[in-house]
């Protein structure tokens, strides 16, 4: 159950129900400490290595969680539908293969083509609609009602729990971590770090981290209250969110320390430095954590740092023209 009050997302045991289903698939991912990045950033810098999983991001331990419920729990099930941009569509196709459940995605025209490629090879439908998130998930609510499917939305308790796995691996491993990045798309990441970082009764900070094309959460954080952004203009697709979520706002204002922009350059040297210090591929979402950090050395100096390599999944060709630099 979501409670956005004094209360946490979710409960220790709805935690562990959730866990166990996760490892019945998956294996944990590193965390790992590179001298290199180290060195740059002026702090010892531990990644999450979210880029490891079979999808190539996070998302997938929340989709394994949302669709295990949906298929104990919906006699009758047709199928189910949902929009992304890829990673979370990659995770429900990837979920759906094992489950044995339809999958029929949207996703916006100009996506990314191996993106796209990986949600097919999982057997998904794909459907290519609108110019943006946004559009692609209207489409998608109005096609689940014309055949009979189930919406699968991007951000929900269920997913929450499934990627909090992620909060777990790292906390249990390093607790001693003065400050986490972490990436906000819809937000299921960073609620499943906030909700578990109190848990286990840690006084980590985490610092939210958006794409500055994309502002509609560091806007509503300000804010206080939901302000949507009209249109999107970045290369981190993950983070593409014109529309943030009421629930995960409230979540995101009470543990979130403060909300950093980052801009495409910026995003970009993130990815070279992942590439030249570490030799692993991040895509646009992926480095806004790390971006966050080299451009925040002053706060960081000479502590203990946690970012969130959330995903991995870059077309070549961009990936080739941002190394060239």
């Amino acid at each position: 159950m979501l409670r956005t009050g004094a209360l946490p997302v979710f409960t220790p045991a709805e935690f562990q129900e959730a866990s166990a289903l996760v490892y019945r698939t998956l294996s944990p991912t590193a965390q790992i400490h590179w001298p290199l990045l180290s060195q740059r950033a002026g702090c010892e810098v531990w990644v999450k290595h979210e880029n490891h999983h079979p999808t190539g991001a996070f998302k997938v331990r929340g989709g394994l969680v949302y669709l295990d419920h949906l298929k104990r729990t919906r006699s009758g099930l047709r199928g189910v539908i949902t929009a992304t941009t890829g990673n979370h569509g990659q995770s429900i196709a990837f979920a759906g293969a094992r489950l044995g459940i339809p999958v029929t995605i949207c996703v916006p025209f100009g996506n990314s083509v191996e993106k796209n490629a990986a949600m097919r090879g999982y057997g998904a439908e794909l459907i290519e609609v609108g110019h943006d998130f946004q559009s692609a998930r209207e489409a998608a609510t109005q096609l689940a009602a014309e055949r009979s499917l189930e919406v699968v939305p991007s951000f929900h308790p269920l997913l929450v729990r499934g990627v909090a796995t992620c909060a777990h691996e790292l906390f249990t491993a390093r607790p001693e971590l003065d400050t986490v990045y972490c990436p906000i798309g819809l937000g299921s990441g960073v609620c499943g770090l906030v909700t578990m970082r109190d848990q286990l009764g840690l006084r980590t900070r985490v610092v939210g981290v958006v794409a500055a094309g994309a502002p509609a959460y560091a806007k509503s954080f300000a804010a206080g209250r939901v302000l949507a952004s009209d249109e999107v203009n970045t290369m981190a697709e993950g983070v593409a969110v014109r529309m943030p979520d009421a629930d995960a706002l409230a979540v995101i204002r009470r543990g979130v320390e403060r909300i950093v922009e980052i801009t495409e350059p910026e995003i970009e040297a993130a990815i070279r430095a992942y590439f030249t210090d570490t030799h692993n591929v991040a895509e646009g979402a992926g480095a806004l954590a790390l971006a966050a950090l080299l451009n925040d050395p002053p706060a960081q100096r000479g502590k203990r740092v946690g970012v969130i390599l959330s995903g991995g999944n870059i077309d070549r060709p961009r990936f080739a023209k941002i190394l060239a630099g």
